[in-house]
């Protein structure tokens, strides 16, 4: 544990300016009453959005409403962005000291919050698979706003991390069918790792009374369009950024009077919004990783030190990825040091 009367250091990563970021050193501020030090044990890339930070596409339009809760700067940058974090709490309220917890924190090994902002960790959830709580969180909000019921026939267009999120929860559902579409065939053996039917956009089936569209493409949601049934609804979980998106409005969503929803984690959804919190969300969403089948979208890990290289690799495609996880280094302790010399 640090010393309360040694300054803190900490380390964060920042995207400086599109297509390019780096690590920073800070000092961390003492924590306040009710303020906790955690030092971080896990974080996640959540690469749909960070990669538009990444590449400075944030629309100035929409620039303070897509901000995280713990963001720093400002878009294009600098900025310190990212929300998928798992720590330990090293120094703070007595109940609070050595409790693994969820922030939606930027990718930081060490930083300090708020007690009302962080999430315990259930006994039943593996530290590493905790840095999924925020998306699963964004897949529970677009449940709540869609409202499945008994017997529905659904499908989630887009098998990347949120449809596939959605999909996992979904399974559990007492539907008379689900699909998970992608256009990538490779993606069947992941949809099987989560027990979900899988089909390609052409063979999937239509007349659903749900379509969850995940797939960020214009292609993806005129063909939500196709596959949903008469005045059904899809569930538009996409976020395009700067992109511009046309679609055939002049067929199934006119003729069949159709309707696109759209879904966003930064508020509760509207049908619970009067009866639940965020923290009560967040505290639904890591009880539910608790089932193994999550360790699915976990797909690969790099050590903090290289997390410039790592997100550059992610933009560019030659790393591939659902969620990748930032391993932090383990805290030196005297032992350690003495055994280095």
């Amino acid at each position: 544990m640090t010393n309360a009367a040694e300054p803190r250091q900490a380390t964060a990563y920042w995207t400086v300016s599109p297509e390019k970021g780096e690590l920073r050193a800070e000092e961390l501020p003492p924590p306040k009453k009710d303020e906790a030090v955690v030092r971080a044990l896990y974080s996640g890339i959540s690469k749909g959005t960070e990669m538009v930070v990444h590449r400075g596409a944030v629309p100035d339009r929409v620039a303070e409403r897509m901000c995280a809760p713990r963001q720093e700067g400002d878009f294009p940058g600098p900025v310190k962005f990212g929300y998928l974090s798992v720590g330990v709490v090293e120094e703070g309220p007595k109940d609070w000291v050595g409790q693994r917890v969820f922030c939606l924190n930027p990718h930081q090994d060490r930083y300090v919050v708020p007690v009302d902002q962080l999430t315990r960790i259930p006994d039943g959830v593996p530290s590493r698979r905790a840095v999924l709580t925020g998306t699963v969180e964004t897949a529970v909000n677009a449940l709540w706003e869609a409202g499945p019921r008994l017997g529905d026939r659904i499908a989630v267009v887009g098998a990347g991390l949120v449809g596939g999120m959605v999909a996992t929860l979904l399974r559990t559902f007492p539907l008379a069918r689900l699909q998970l579409v992608d256009l990538n065939k490779e993606r069947q053996q992941f949809a099987k790792q989560l027990d979900v039917d899988f089909a390609t956009p052409d063979h999937a089936e239509a007349d659903c009374d749900i379509v969850f569209h995940c797939s960020a493409s214009q292609e993806g949601l005129a063909r939500s369009l196709q596959l949903v049934g008469d005045e059904g609804e899809v569930i538009e979980m996409s976020w395009y950024a700067d992109r511009n998106v046309t679609l055939p409005l002049g067929e199934d969503f006119h003729a069949r009077r159709l309707s696109i929803t759209a879904s966003q984690v930064g508020v509760v959804a509207k049908a619970r919004r009067h009866r639940r919190t965020t923290s009560d969300r967040l505290d639904l969403a890591v009880s539910l990783l608790e089932d193994p089948v999550f360790d699915a979208f976990l797909t690969g890990s790099s050590p903090f030190g290289e997390l410039p290289e790592t997100v550059q690799k992610l933009a560019d495609g030659s790393l591939q990825a659902l969620c990748h996880v930032i391993e932090y280094p383990e805290p030196e302790t005297p032992e350690s040091s003495e055994s280095a010399r």
